[in-house]
């Protein structure tokens, strides 16, 4: 006989919330709190994203930690917050249905890999850098010179081919000939209605919606179920100084800029 605990947990709505760039930290606490959907054998998942993206390889793993959810029989839907863009739609595809807003900025479907030539700074203040390498492509991207052609060449067959990974993700989650993602995927944004009729989110709507929604297709009662949030953030007391916000948003930004330049990335930068 079941323990009550998991008799409860099969009626039980989850919630998940992505937000903020994806990357390795966001990455770990989404991949713990599915398993613990998984384990407890929740019906339903509720899928909140307000994301403009991130690393390739951390969206690539929650897409299929989410796939092998929906595996084992359980309902995914999606929501999309303020934004859902790049590396937070390839994320969102992986759900059964996708509910935006109607001014949700989503889209950007593409590839970004970005360095820095220091070069003419570097040669103003003095610094040379002296390189031994065992390869011709082992320095690319330094940031004391300029690419070479072969390299740029070499670089834009990587992002090509993330390219087309993204691509065939969108393809097969949303049910679309790649052709036609191909079509709209340049790299633009769109509105959340616009994003409907392309196909991208099947409905336009709030998060409450969304809930509905996946309690309905899990059959479950859709005006009591009430989800329980999972992966829940840490709450820092330094967050509720005033200015604290503003500044951990500022220097998140700045350490991301560094940490991921050279990177190929799923993300929107305007």
């Amino acid at each position: 006989m079941p323990w009550p605990w998991r008799r409860k947990a099969k009626r039980t709505l989850a919630r998940l919330v992505i937000d903020g760039p994806i990357a390795g930290p966001t990455r770990k606490r989404v991949l713990k709190a599915l398993r613990q959907i998984e384990e407890r054998e929740c019906p339903a998942l509720l899928l909140r994203i307000d994301s403009p993206g991130g690393t390739v390889g951390d969206s690539q793993e929650i897409h299929a930690a989410i796939l092998r959810l929906r595996e084992r029989g359980c309902r995914v839907v999606a929501s999309f917050g303020n934004i859902s863009a790049s590396g937070g739609v390839y994320i969102g595809v992986a759900a059964e249905q996708i509910v935006a807003n109607p001014g949700t900025i989503t889209g950007s479907i593409g590839v970004i890999l970005r360095g820095n030539n220091l070069s003419r700074l570097l040669e103003r203040v003095g610094i040379q850098f002296e390189t031994v390498k065992s390869g011709l492509y082992k320095d690319i991207l330094s940031p004391d010179r300029a690419l070479t052609t072969s390299e740029r060449q070499l670089l834009q067959e990587l992002i090509d081919s993330s390219y087309g990974q993204f691509v065939e993700a969108v393809a097969s989650g949303r049910g679309l000939d790649a052709a036609v993602v191909r079509g709209f995927a340049d790299g633009r944004v769109f509105t959340g209605a616009q994003a409907r009729e392309l196909g991208l989110v099947d409905a336009l709507g709030d998060e409450e919606q969304a809930r509905r929604l996946a309690a309905e297709l899990a059959g479950l009662d859709v005006d009591k179920s009430r989800p329980v949030t999972f992966g829940r953030q840490a709450k820092r007391l330094g967050g509720l100084l005033p200015g604290r916000a503003q500044w951990r948003a500022l220097t998140e930004a700045l350490s991301l800029e560094l940490a991921w330049s050279g990177q190929p990335l799923w993300l929107f930068r305007p």
